[in-house]
């Protein structure tokens, strides 16, 4: 076991938004953006943005880390970046306002079709169904959270069926 695989995930975690050098095995040398570290095999997940090109992202397995140094701290924008790469299309393309008028218009549409919903959180942003699923932002079928299967499974079908209608 290598150095870098000793560090717990809390000193991985400072490495997270930073560009690095990670020098690895046979003086292979990668240089990118920390998304995040696996904390099960210590891996580096890597993330550069070539000229006109999409993102690029890199695994470098924990084991063939050698060393790990920090180049440059990210900035709030670089931060934003990095944050969206993985993030769904449709949710960064939403206003308040737009927020607002898809999460209305479902709350209707479910009590409409007697489903018992609310609203809750600090804004009212999340919708409550039956006290045990909730939808968030931007209030599509991935929106949808519940420990019980059966009702995530039959409600994102119903609010998938409500959003192709919509269209």
């Amino acid at each position: 076991m290598n150095d870098w695989q000793r560090k717990s995930p809390l000193d991985w975690e400072t490495y997270v938004n930073k560009l690095v050098k990670v020098a690895a095995v046979e003086k292979h040398e990668y240089e990118g953006w920390v998304l995040t570290v696996d904390p099960v095999s210590a891996s580096i997940v890597l993330a550069t943005f070539p000229e006109n090109e999409k993102v690029s992202i890199s695994f470098i397995m924990g084991h063939a880390v050698q060393e790990v140094e920090v180049l440059q701290e990210g900035d709030s924008n670089m931060k934003q970046r990095l944050a969206r790469i993985f993030a769904p299309e449709e949710s960064q393309a939403y206003s308040p306002e737009e927020l607002e008028k898809r999460k209305n218009a479902l709350k209707t549409w479910l009590e409409t079709n007697h489903i018992p919903v609310g609203e809750q959180g600090e804004l009212g942003r999340t919708l409550s169904v039956a006290g045990v699923l909730t939808i968030d932002p931007p209030y599509g079928p991935e929106q949808c959270s519940s420990s019980n299967e059966i009702i995530l499974s039959r409600v994102q079908g119903l609010v998938q069926g409500y959003l192709d209608k919509q269209h």
